[in-house]
């Protein structure tokens, strides 16, 4: 085991491990209120732009686990801070495409750098924390991602009016810079762990994952044709063949086996459900305020700050109560906060007059149960994870979350674009078009549909999340 750091020292290491999750909170939320000036400055179109989202959060999908092991053999602190200077490098290059496979690229070489960060921050507080001490610290980075969140769709929406949507990535440098030379300083890296590693298990992963949300996509802009089924049959049939891969390799790309403990299980798999529910709500409320409401990409974002500040306030007290209490009871209360605020969003309607405040406080109730969630199944999942296992852990916990968002876009764009004529849908996507009357009315059934939805699949994650049990290091 590593010595465990000074108390000044772990506060330093947990503030770089904030800025990066951070960062990376930020870019996974920062193109959407830029996506109208993105698709028009590049001459593109939405089908291609979604993809500036769709292809950051496949990379960190498919590689996150394995660079969670590459850190537990390599070195997570080397890992971690590798990951800074792609990210770094590769932001500077998004903010400086010329097309949107130029953009597209950059976003991928992010990803990576993102991926490697995420990947073993987990880890890096297992390494540097007490057990008792990791449910506050967890409460931090879960703050830097929702302060990034937050941070990027207000930064969106205020630099893209002010400044142009290339500074939306231009931000990152400075801070990657100072954050890269300070973990060089104070992040020590852990025993070197021998592991191998599964690359045709990540091929096959990333396929299917391709497959799957490619042909998904694909189908909105035409009628379902046979070439989308095929895809789509394919990456449904490379998953059980996933699987049989990993239940026989020595070092699986997912170590199916943890989940033969079932807090760590149903904790994984709970923020698998939660991801899918409910991480694409914003982007679908976004699409009711410009498209229905008229709003602006500015005042859009501004309606939901509220939500992310108090989450990001809040999460690491929630994270404290993890480590006094144990996380069940608290993360489940959180899941249930955010289907209290899916409830909230099914009052709204194309012609209600008090739908910013509906919203606000659905955005309230929404960032508490976020608060809530986090920190503490995020300590539930490392408390069950072996001490030798960190970065493998945390990146299956990543894997899975990210599985979720990106499948969560795909979910809300398929179900929202399939209510209403599919030129007129992706008009509202970019933020171009306002819709009324009777096409007004059929875009908030699809609306409707999304969020039924995602309020099914939320009450999996609850379920999920309040069956796990105590944790084997939680509170009494």
């Amino acid at each position: 085991m590593t010595a465990r750091k000074s108390p000044s020292n772990k506060n330093v290491v947990l503030g770089i491990l904030v800025l990066a999750t951070m960062m990376v909170g930020v870019d996974s939320t920062v193109v959407l209120l830029a996506f109208p000036t993105i698709v028009n400055e590049l001459n593109s179109n939405f089908l291609s732009i979604i993809w500036v989202i769709l292809a950051y959060l496949l990379i960190v999908t498919v590689c996150t686990t394995q660079l969670g092991r590459i850190g537990d053999i390599f070195g997570r602190a080397r890992i971690f801070n590798f990951g800074f200077i792609i990210f770094t490098a590769s932001s500077f290059a998004c903010g400086l495409a010329l097309s949107d496979t130029f953009l597209i690229g950059s976003r991928v070489f992010q990803a990576i750098g993102g991926a490697m960060m995420t990947a073993n921050s987990g880890a890096i507080i297992a390494d540097t924390f007490e057990p008792k001490e990791r449910g506050h610290a967890f409460g931090f980075t879960a703050m830097g991602w929702n302060v990034g969140a937050m941070l990027g769709i207000v930064i969106g929406g205020v630099i893209t009016t002010f400044l142009g949507w290339r500074y939306i990535f231009f931000i990152n440098v400075p801070i990657g810079i100072v954050a890269f030379f300070y973990g060089l300083k104070y992040i020590r890296d852990n025993p070197i762990i021998k592991s191998g590693m599964d690359i045709p298990g990540m091929l096959t992963f990333g396929a299917a994952v391709f497959l799957l949300s490619y042909s998904a996509i694909n189908s909105i802009a035409t009628s379902l044709s046979i070439s989308d089924v095929v895809m789509m049959l394919m990456g449904a049939a490379l998953l059980p063949a996933f699987v049989l891969w990993e239940l026989k390799t020595h070092s699986p790309m997912l170590d199916l086996r943890q989940f033969k403990n079932r807090i760590l299980r149903s904790s994984i798999l709970a923020a698998l459900f939660q991801s899918l529910g409910y991480l694409a709500i914003a982007f679908l409320i976004i699409m009711y305020m410009q498209g229905i409401r008229g709003l602006s990409p500015l005042d859009a974002a501004l309606v939901l700050v509220p939500g992310y500040i108090l989450s990001g306030l809040l999460a690491p007290f929630m994270g404290g109560l993890a480590d006094r209490y144990g996380a069940r009871n608290i993360a489940t209360a959180g899941i249930a906060l955010m289907c209290v605020a899916i409830l909230l969003y099914l009052n709204l309607s194309a012609t209600l007059s008090y739908y910013i405040s509906l919203i606000l406080a659905a955005s309230i109730v929404s960032g508490i149960g976020s608060a809530m969630f986090f920190p503490s199944n995020n300590r539930a999942v490392m408390a069950n994870a072996q001490p030798g296992a960190y970065g493998a852990t945390n990146g299956l916990l990543r894997t899975m979350s990210s599985l979720g968002i990106m499948f969560s876009f795909v979910l809300v764009i398929s179900v929202a674009a399939h209510s209403i004529p599919k030129s007129t849908a992706f008009e509202i996507f970019v933020g171009t078009s306002t819709l009324i009357g009777k096409v007004s009315a059929e875009f908030m059934s699809g609306i409707y549909v999304a969020l039924y939805v995602a309020l099914v699949i939320l009450a999996i994650a609850g379920i999920l999340s309040f069956t796990r049990g105590r944790d084997i290091e939680g509170g009494k």
